[in-house]
């Protein structure tokens, strides 16, 4: 991870950690006040975050780098189902490439 997608995964934390610090916000109904905590990356454009909240218990998001419009952070809190999903995507992502693999030669490869 360069050190500008870094530092702004850092910033985009934050801000979320302020944002379910609200004491109105909906689902909010302890009034936990969220704090950054351990930042893992997973890759370089993909990182899970834990929130300490004042409860003691911890929360984690997964985050991800979207290029477009000069690059932003998007996240959510994961389900079991959203990673069980995910887990399958490999096997989508490896079917398309084999599907689009000839796609890069003319009929007359050999």
């Amino acid at each position: 991870m360069n050190k500008n997608v870094a530092k702004s995964l850092y910033d985009k934390a934050t801000d979320v950690a302020f944002y379910f610090s609200n004491p109105d916000r909906e689902f909010n109904v302890s009034k936990e006040i969220f704090t950054v905590g351990k930042i893992k990356p997973l890759s370089d454009l993909t990182a899970a975050v834990h929130f300490n909240k004042t409860s003691g218990k911890v929360g984690v998001a997964f985050f991800y780098w979207v290029k477009s419009n000069g690059g932003h952070w998007k996240y959510f809190f994961p389900t079991d189902s959203h990673i069980l999903g995910m887990g399958k995507m490999c096997d989508v992502l490896h079917d398309v490439e084999l599907l689009n693999f000839d796609k890069n030669f003319d009929n007359n490869r050999g």
